[in-house]
């Protein structure tokens, strides 16, 4: 039985890696790295205990307050110790942080086939690490997993166009609606549901001030699940959760958490990347408070909507009523055992 390391450190990573863990481990030897990138119980082990997913086999303890060239090597480091005692006969990683950087480095220094699952996408900017990450992830990759069309024409335009591209959906699609289901609401009132944690939003003390003064002004309640980061840079700034009350703060929580309080709110803000998918999968509208996005089917027929420049747009955004909605977009819920009948097939 071929043995194959995942390599997880992220908040979307867990979600991803829970449909391709138990697919996996059908048909490989399927271990896990965890690189200890969201360090906060919250935002990492509770994950791994609600997917029903085994423990991970290698925990580091690297978290995320580290600069990222510096937390980079670190993971590097670790993951080459661990490749040179296990010997995988493959590396998974999964969309674009720091740890799939190290992990697609890692393998392709080792001659390890390196497994790309969300390959291809692009936002076109880069200064965003993650754009980086993403880039040299499906440079050095064997088999790329592409979520949609969009993903694989990117990697053509750049000159990846070998026999091992393959669009399969989005796993993270596959938890959605596995999941979605069995959530039921928390809340009785209406609500606009929250997450900012990107540099550019919450590390200027004027720019955190004026994203929530204008949350705090809408005309709904504001539920907030804030960062660690975020937390942290509003008491350096000297800003208190009280100054704020129609804003209610609530710490990372679990997944299902996550997805009801999306599911039942009037409309998503945010400036994650997978929030925005989970938006648009759950058929609810999102402002992301972003330049760009590498989600860009989100955008069509206005149920993604890009804010940045201009924050007071938020108020008239939130209420614009979306176009048709495309179904299955990100796939129908069945990507992961799909992608792994392929990586056994190809590898």
């Amino acid at each position: 039985m071929k043995k194959i390391i995942s390599i997880v450190g992220a908040r979307p990573q867990f979600i991803k890696h829970a449909p391709m863990q138990l697919e996996l481990q059908k048909k490989f030897h399927a271990m896990t790295i965890h690189t200890g990138q969201h360090y906060d119980e919250n935002m990492s082990a509770i994950f791994f205990n609600e997917l029903n997913i085994p423990k991970p086999d290698f925990k580091f303890d690297i978290g995320g307050s580290k600069p990222q060239g510096e937390q980079t090597g670190i993971m590097m480091t670790e993951i080459e110790k661990v490749c040179m005692t296990e010997r995988p006969d493959a590396i998974l990683v999964y969309g674009d942080t720091n740890s799939t950087l190290a992990g697609a480095l890692v393998g392709a220094k080792m001659h390890i086939p390196i497994i790309h699952i969300e390959a291809g996408l692009r936002s076109f900017n880069r200064e965003m690490p993650e754009e980086i990450n993403r880039i040299v992830a499906d440079e050095f990759s064997k088999l790329l997993f592409c979520p949609t069309d969009g993903a694989i024409e990117n990697l053509k335009k750049e000159g990846i166009a070998h026999n091992h591209i393959y669009r399969c959906g989005d796993v993270m699609c596959d938890m959605i609606k596995l999941i979605g289901p069995t959530v039921k609401p928390l809340l009785k009132e209406s609500y606009y549901f929250v997450t900012i944690h990107r540099p550019y939003n919450t590390d200027d003390d004027a720019r955190l001030k004026s994203i929530l003064t204008i949350l705090n002004d809408l005309d709904k309640k504001v539920v907030f699940s804030i960062h660690p980061r975020t937390v942290t840079r509003l008491k350096g700034f000297g800003m208190k959760e009280s100054d704020f009350p129609n804003i209610s703060f609530i710490p990372p929580m679990s997944y299902a958490d996550s997805v009801s309080y999306q599911k039942y709110c009037d409309c998503v803000i945010t400036d994650s990347g997978g929030i925005q998918k989970e938006a648009y999968i759950l058929g609810k509208k999102c402002i992301t408070l972003r330049s760009e996005t590498e989600w860009t089917e989100t955008l069509v027929n206005g149920w993604n909507t890009l804010i940045f420049d201009d924050l007071t747009q938020i108020k008239n955004a939130i209420t614009e009523k979306p176009g048709a909605y495309i179904d299955n977009v990100y796939g129908d819920g069945h990507a992961a055992k799909e992608i792994t009948t392929l990586i056994s097939q190809n590898l």
